[in-house]
């Protein structure tokens, strides 16, 4: 239909700038998005919103990739900027982070719901001014050293083993956010939520 205004998407990686933080649990969402760009032949390279973004088509909608530049506490910031400029619900606002709930390389899908203790999450709430956006948790492992501090944890390397698992993971949770846009929440859960 002609005039008919394409449906737009953003889908947001959680993480830290800096190389020194690449490979850390809570850079999980940066290293799924950088797979997802790779299979949707999209670069995440223009710097605007506080944060790096790229834009493709796929089926008809616009999808718009984005990597917060703020540090997690803050990601939201980043986040309602570019949502807002190109006025995108938070329905279509899917967002990819690690989850210490969940053992290395098992992923959950949600619809909604609280940050759980998740800084990054709890920050997108804060500025979007709902807990209503579809989530792609992958799993980094609980720290279960009781003199460790759950910061140190999070910002930790994962063993080679780990990798392993992992690498499957955070393939899947690629696969997982298109198939939300796609098909929805409920088929991606049933698709991708536990092992992958």
């Amino acid at each position: 239909m002609f005039g008919r205004k394409s449906e737009s998407w953003l889908i947001v990686g959680l993480g830290n700038p800096g190389t020194q933080y690449t490979n850390t649990r809570h850079n999980c969402g940066f290293r799924a998005m950088d797979i997802l760009a790779q299979k949707l032949g999209c670069k995440v390279d223009k710097l605007k919103f506080q944060g790096l973004y790229g834009k493709t088509v796929k089926d008809g909608k616009n999808i718009y990739l984005l990597k917060p530049q703020t540090y997690m506490n803050l990601s939201g910031r980043s986040v309602l900027q570019l949502s807002a400029y190109f006025s995108i619900p938070p329905q279509r606002i899917i967002v990819i982070f690690d989850d210490i709930s969940l053992a290395v390389g098992r992923l959950r899908i949600r619809g909604d719901g609280s940050a759980g203790g998740h800084n990054g999450i709890k920050s997108i709430i804060s500025e979007l001014g709902c807990q209503d956006f579809p989530r792609v948790k992958i799993g980094v492992g609980a720290n279960d050293n009781p003199e460790q501090d759950l910061a140190d944890w999070v910002l930790s390397s994962f063993s080679a083993q780990e990798e392993k698992a992992l690498a499957v993971a955070l393939d899947k949770a690629a696969d997982a956010a298109l198939c939300i846009m796609e098909k929805g929440v409920p088929e991606a859960a049933n698709r991708f939520n536990g092992n992958c």
